[in-house]
């Protein structure tokens, strides 16, 4: 779980420093450090379900 908590601070800091850089806002990079991450998280989810599905029906190809 240390390892998820301090990959979500990395991933946010990512996030709003880009957005901050970007576009000079702390306001617009704040929205986007905690909208982005977090739709990206519920992708990743989907995103392991079917990976999970698929590579159980192509066993060899798995890594």
């Amino acid at each position: 779980m240390i390892k998820t908590l301090t990959f979500a601070v990395l991933h946010f800091s990512v996030a709003f420093s880009i957005t901050y850089l970007l576009t000079g806002s702390a306001l617009v990079g704040g929205a986007v450090a905690l909208i982005e991450p977090s739709i990206n998280t519920v992708v990743f989810y989907f995103h392991d379900k079917f990976w999970k599905k698929w590579e159980a029906k192509h066993p060899a190809v798995a890594v």
